[in-house]
């Protein structure tokens, strides 16, 4: 284990951070709240603190696999931790475990909350709490690959780890140029965003926040009804937004680079709009009666599919309370979640589109035994190497989620609230079911609870692996002795 590299690049996160939280500064000092200090202070505190752990430089600067995953798991740790700290030292949260809780929501873009009045903070944690969605959303690491140089051939296994789905490729031959690409079309989608919702007359710090939590596809809004009491142009705005950044960015890529045939062929985006299309016409059909008119049904509709499948968690109206039908078809979403590449969560709909052309590959081998076809996707072969990695995901995925349940169940709440509390932190969706709802926050449950939510939020979010690797005991023992194995 290279730890002299893994003490660098945490370092520099450290810095990141330390600049990122001069922001509430910025905010508290134009409104005028004693809050600012308590964030200038950890942000002192995070830069010293990065410097000090980043002063004696590493003498081998390659990165490899498991260096790329156990760095990737420490970084989000350290900068949630570091990052709850302003909320709790200005007493917002008096609970550190509670302003933990509230961190790493924001930072996976999970979007669940223990805040019982949200409107009640100051406008400094209310932007620092949106903004660190749009932190976490594409990833603080692909930030640092963006500014930094990183030597080695793996140095990709850092933006594999944080950004989501079945696999992760250069946009162009040099990484440091892939994330910049990556952050310039990210930067530029929440920058249009905001300007739309300022000119529908929403108010600039709420248009700047709202834009955070649709680009993270993180779901912390500033009022404690979410989205449901801004106008009907910002609810579209941000409808559209949410599906947009739902979508690989890739194909955004493509779009820039005019190269459209490319984008087209990006199989994995026309099933998600499919997905989509097909929810709210099922959905509208049986809520339709429940609103005065057919165009609020399908506001209402569109609006919570969208908030749904991306992971975003916004709300305009109470899901519980629709048909049984309607809330099935929405913990389906929350299980497939957006594309791969894209800022949402979920299991993703490229590892479903996968599968199910694994099974009929399956099936196809029973009625033609003598029969060799290989899996068509994107207009190519799928290697062997995705189709394992899938497998092994959803495996992986399914005895995490289960053991999750159990250790949840202890807190001895109804079926529904345990099972869909797992499912929405871990699929970092926000908002679950019953006690758990659109309406409803996790204030309630117990430390231990939240710690194992928390968990699940940093793996839903890290593809899994790079948190399991960390609690590896080898790789834990590598990790404090600093012995280096390939």
């Amino acid at each position: 284990m290279n730890s002299s590299m893994v003490r660098i690049i945490i370092a520099h996160i450290m810095k990141i951070e330390a600049v990122f939280l001069l922001l509430p500064c910025i905010v508290a000092l134009i409104y005028g709240e004693k809050e600012g200090f308590a964030y200038l202070a950890v942000a002192a505190g995070s830069a010293i603190g990065g410097w000090i752990l980043g002063f004696k430089k590493a003498e081998d600067k390659t990165l490899f696999l498991k260096e790329g995953c156990v760095t990737t798991a420490l970084s989000w740790i350290v900068m949630s931790t570091i990052g709850a700290l302003p909320f709790y030292i200005t007493g917002e949260i008096p609970s550190y475990i509670d302003s933990c809780f509230e961190t790493v929501s924001g930072f996976t873009t999970t979007g669940s909350s223990i805040l019982n009045d949200i409107e009640s903070l100051s406008h400094a944690s209310l932007f620092w709490r949106s903004g660190t969605h749009w932190i976490g959303g594409m990833g603080v690491l692909v930030f640092l690959l963006s500014i930094v140089s990183l030597s080695g051939g793996s140095t990709i296994n850092l933006m594999k780890a944080e950004s989501p789905g079945p696999s992760v490729g250069k946009l162009v031959p040099k990484i440091k140029a892939s994330a910049r690409y990556l952050y310039l079309i990210y930067t530029a989608m929440t920058f249009i965003e905001t300007m739309l919702l300022i000119f529908g007359g929403c108010p600039v710090f709420d248009s700047i926040t709202l834009a955070f939590g649709t680009a993270g596809t993180g779901g912390f809004a500033i009022r404690g009804d979410s989205v449901a009491s801004y106008s009907v142009y910002v609810q579209w705005v941000i409808t559209v937004f949410m599906i947009l950044f739902g979508v690989n960015f890739n194909v955004y890529y493509f779009i820039l680079m005019r190269h459209i045939k490319d984008a087209l062929k990006v199989e994995e985006v026309k099933y998600y709009l499919l997905v989509i299309l097909s929810s709210v016409i099922i959905i509208f059909i049986n809520v339709r009666n429940m609103f005065d008119h057919a165009g609020d049904a399908i506001r209402h509709t569109a609006f919570t599919v969208a908030s749904i499948i991306t992971t975003t968690g916004f709300a305009t109206v109470d899901f519980d309370t629709w048909n049984t039908t309607c809330k099935i078809i929405i913990v389906m979403l929350m299980f497939i979640g957006a594309c791969a590449g894209s800022t949402g969560g979920g299991i993703k709909v490229s590892r479903f589109v996968i599968i199910a052309k694994t099974i009929k590959k399956e099936i196809n081998s029973y009625i033609h035994p003598r029969s060799i076809k290989k899996i068509i996707y994107d207009g190519k072969p799928a290697e062997h190497v995705m189709i394992r990695s899938v497998n092994v995901y959803m495996a992986t995925y399914i005895l995490i989620m289960t053991v999750s349940i159990l250790l949840v169940s202890f807190e001895g709440e109804d079926l529904v609230t345990t099972v869909t509390s797992v499912i929405t932190c871990f699929n970092n969706i926000g908002p679950g079911l019953n006690k758990l709802g659109p309406t409803c926050n996790f204030s309630f449950l117990s430390g231990f609870t939240k710690l194992v939510l928390m968990f699940d939020m940093l793996a839903g979010r890290l593809e899994l692996f790079p948190l399991v690797m960390l609690f590896h005991p080898r790789m834990l023992k590598e990790l404090v002795i600093g012995k280096k194995r390939r």
